[in-house]
């Protein structure tokens, strides 16, 4: 959410760093909501200060005896009128953070100004994309003529875009799985977490998918809970209205969780295969750090993230997301983005983001500087990274010109086989 008094103090910038989102975006309402509470408050300081100068005054006419009823009733009528006023109070409250949770986070400056992902730089590459010297197969296919993902059972047990994995594909995404986590844990000093994979409605709103995106989500019948998008929900809200201290800072914490995504808005893309699933595997990666070291941790996240898609020997690159794709709560954005031979192009595997203090300030993760003042901290994350898109990775670029498909040298040890 984004800071009021920062709109009140420069709202010209606030607003031009939204419209390079969209041009649409504005916080002139929010503005004008505020104006019209603060006038508000400042009538009932005024009737306040009153009502307390005419009950002094009601004791004084008491001591000497003096007719008090008409300064009683004065009284009276100003407590009921800042009573009207705190209702109207509340309901501007209400409005402006109604307003401000559907407001995305500013840009960061060194965010490129665009409108889609068409305008997103590569930043650098890694490896040389897959050639082959035979005709190749989609991974898909594969994964049907190897029965490693049961497509059609996935559909009949759920509904299209469930996946059902089976036999040695069942293996390798466990193995995937425990893989990153081990190298998150012990070569990069996060601390694994295993949370739930349902989280309520205060905690959906911390990291921003309420009250935007509640179309996307699978919500329970009668209850307060959702179905987890990704882990970064309960595990940056860990510390949802906590104060920290400086000492704990910065964080670093990595989940493996299910998670399930309505994918509303995405229909007739990507259908086949692993790529747009309403149910995936991830590893997230997530931090809190201070506002003075978020930069330098957004890019060791995200190099923690590209060290998997290395070790696996899988062609990537990074690219800088652009103001007109960035993610809702995010303010800089690295994509990691994986060689798929199916595609002939790149597809994103990983994003990196930082959000600043802006689901900090929904959440009300706080932590007390060196100097005792109370600040919010800053939250980052990445997939570290989407499981079900690196076994289609793997399947796609490493298949053999015999039909096998040989096992990144790294996962060996997890899967006990070295091909399929």
């Amino acid at each position: 959410m984004l800071d009021i008094k920062l709109i009140r103090e420069n709202p010209e910038k606030i607003n031009e760093l939204l419209k390079r989102r969209n041009p649409e975006l504005s916080i002139d309402e929010v503005i004008q909501i505020d104006e019209e509470r603060r006038k508000l408050q400042v009538q009932v300081d005024e009737m306040r200060a009153k009502r307390k100068k005419d009950s002094q005054l009601i004791g004084e006419l008491k001591k000497k005896g003096e007719n008090t009823d008409k300064v009683q009733a004065e009284v009276r009528e100003i407590g009921e009128k800042i009573k009207e006023l705190e209702v109207e109070q509340n309901e501007l409250d209400t409005k402006q953070r109604d307003l401000l949770l559907h407001i995305p986070n500013t840009p960061d400056e060194t965010t490129p100004i665009g409108t889609s992902d068409a305008d997103n730089p590569v930043v650098h590459t890694w490896g040389e994309p897959t050639k082959f010297d035979f005709e190749y197969k989609a991974h898909w296919d594969l994964c049907e003529e190897k029965n490693l993902v049961d497509f059609e059972r996935g559909v009949k047990l759920s509904q299209s875009r469930f996946i059902l994995y089976r036999g040695k594909g069942a293996r390798l995404e466990r193995a995937i799985i425990n893989f990153f986590l081990d190298y998150h844990t012990q070569d990069q000093s996060y601390e694994e977490i295993l949370p739930p994979f349902m989280a309520n409605s205060a905690t959906m709103t911390g990291t921003g998918q309420l009250p935007k995106f509640k179309e996307d989500m699978y919500k329970c019948v009668d209850e307060d809970l959702y179905l987890i998008p990704t882990a970064e929900v309960p595990v940056t809200n860990i510390y949802a209205n906590e104060i920290l201290s400086e000492a704990d800072l910065p964080k670093y914490m990595t989940a493996y969780t299910p998670c399930f995504r309505r994918e509303s808005g995405s229909a007739g893309r990507d259908t086949r295969g692993l790529i747009r699933v309403h149910q995936f595997n991830k590893v997230e990666l997530v931090k809190l750090c201070t506002p003075e070291t978020s930069r330098d941790e957004h890019e060791k996240l995200t190099r923690d993230a590209e060290k998997m898609l290395e070790l696996l020997n899988l062609p990537y690159r990074r690219v800088a997301l652009c103001s007109g794709d960035i993610g809702f709560s995010a303010n800089k954005c690295w994509d990691l983005e994986v060689w798929m031979p199916s595609y002939g192009e790149y597809k994103e595997i990983s994003s990196c983001s930082n959000f600043g203090d802006y689901q900090a300030r929904r959440a009300n993760i706080r932590y007390k500087d060196k100097d005792g003042k109370t600040r919010f901290v800053h939250t980052l994350n990445g997939s570290g990274l989407a499981v079900g898109r690196t076994f289609a990775a793997i399947i796609e670029n490493f298949q053999q010109a015999d039909g096998t498909i040989v096992i990144p040298e790294v996962l060996r040890k997890y899967t006990g086989f070295d091909k399929i």
